[in-house]
C-alpha cells in the first residue's frame, strides 16, 4: 500500500462541568458542558446562564505522517 499525510478527526471527550471555549463559528464564546451523550451535548452560557443543546460537533483533529490510505480496518459509510 502507498504511504500518505492523513488528516485525522476524533469527537471530542467531553466531560460534564467542563469549561470550553469554542474559537469559531456561529458557537464562538465560553461554555459550559452540563449534559453529554453519544450524540448530544447540552451548554450553558455563563453570562445569561442560558442552556442549548446540540449535536456533538467538536473534533480533535491530527495531522499523521506516512500512514497506510486508505487504512485496512476502515468500513464504508453507511
Amino acid at each position: 500500500m502507498d504511504k500518505h499525510d492523513v488528516t485525522v478527526f476524533s469527537p471530542y471527550p467531553f466531560k460534564v462541568g467542563q469549561k470550553i471555549y469554542i474559537d469559531e463559528g456561529r458557537r464562538k464564546g465560553d461554555w459550559e458542558v452540563v449534559f453529554i451523550d453519544d450524540h448530544k451535548v447540552k451548554l450553558k452560557c455563563p453570562v445569561s446562564l442560558r442552556e442549548f443543546e446540540f449535536n456533538r460537533f467538536c473534533y480533535f483533529v491530527k495531522d499523521e505522517n506516512g500512514i497506510e490510505w486508505p487504512r485496512k480496518d476502515s468500513e464504508s459509510p453507511t
